[in-house]
């Protein structure tokens, strides 16, 4: 065990849904041998790598204790679960799911509450009036902590909700929330609103590497592989192949369709018989197929590609330098 890198990943819901179609697209299944009850499992295609089944907030916990090498984990959870957290654990990548906003939300009757500053005067008067502090309902609390001491706003305590946090205004157990949301519905369904300077952070999914985690030659193995198959991925994603063939392709051809059109010429310029491979953003396709035809090309054949290796692995370059840091 002392040489495998464990991998924390979420264990139900949507997001262990789209962490498996993450990891699948990059050649990498989640592999649970006993079937979806299971808690451990391995991860396809990638030796000495065993993978945990965590809650979100558990993973948190455990990449800044150490006990795992990586996890996938929402921002919101580190940055409200472990102190020092740019100390302990590497954000190493935003994977473009499990977006939630967490932000302040006050009463829609509260009309003339529209900014952090506004919540400040209310707090002030509240209390002068009331001889109480006002009352703020969350489970962010050392998120809501900072962010409130970054408005100057001191007048509040803070109720930690165990449960349905929107629902606590109405409940009378709070004056205001500081909750995650996605579309605003939930909130908006208990007559609350966001305060227009009152979204704390835009959280979304990450891939966080453990700084305090023993990362020896066969976890720092692991990761290079796994990190090299992602980044494939990511690039082929982003990128289509462009292939085509004529006598006038030259390099001056070459170098002007790669500064106009984003391209890369993967195999650098054109072969003895003519032949280019560009790799393309797809937004930019139709454009290059005129360039290419307006100087001599008569066909141009556009087409997915599924990985794409290069020398660099960013991701784990990036945690390297900061492993030979920290």
């Amino acid at each position: 065990m002392s040489d495998t890198l464990i991998l924390a990943v979420p264990s139900k819901g949507r997001l262990q849904e789209n962490v498996h179609a993450f990891f699948a697209r990059a050649g990498m299944p989640l592999v649970q041998a006993r079937g979806a009850r299971e808690y451990r499992g391995a991860l396809g295609g990638v030796d000495n790598v065993e993978v945990a089944y965590l809650s979100a907030s558990e993973i948190a916990a455990a990449l800044a204790s150490g006990a795992v090498h990586v996890g996938v984990t929402g921002e919101d959870l580190v940055r409200e679960n472990i102190p020092d957290a740019d100390k302990r654990v590497m954000l190493l990548e935003k994977l473009g799911f499990g977006h939630a906003n967490v932000v302040v939300a006050v009463p829609q009757a509260w009309i003339d509450v529209r900014s952090m500053e506004d919540l400040d005067d209310v707090a002030g008067h509240f209390h002068a009036r009331t001889g109480r502090r006002i009352r703020v309902a969350t489970k962010y609390v050392n998120l809501t902590r900072s962010f409130f001491a970054r408005h100057g706003i001191v007048d509040y305590r803070i109720v930690e909700s165990a449960g349905a946090t929107e629902g606590t205004p109405a409940a009378g157990s709070a004056e205001l929330i500081v909750d995650i949301t996605t579309t605003g519905a939930t909130l908006a369904a208990n007559a609350l609103k966001v305060v227009d300077d009152g979204v704390m952070l835009r959280s979304e999914a990450n891939l966080v590497a453990s700084l305090t985690a023993p990362w020896g030659e066969a976890q720092h193995a692991a990761a290079r592989a796994m990190f090299d198959r992602m980044a494939a991925e990511k690039r082929a994603r982003t990128m289509r192949e462009v292939r085509t063939r004529f006598i006038q392709c030259d390099t001056n051809l070459v170098d002007e369709a790669v500064s106009r059109f984003r391209c890369v010429a993967p195999f650098g310029g054109p072969t003895s018989s003519g032949m280019l491979t560009l790799h393309c953003p797809p937004d930019t396709l139709h454009a290059l197929s005129l360039f290419l035809r307006e100087r001599g090309a008569s066909m141009v054949t556009v087409g997915p590609i599924e990985y794409v290796f290069a020398a660099e692995n960013p991701l784990y370059e990036a945690l390297q330098a900061r492993l030979a840091g920290a």
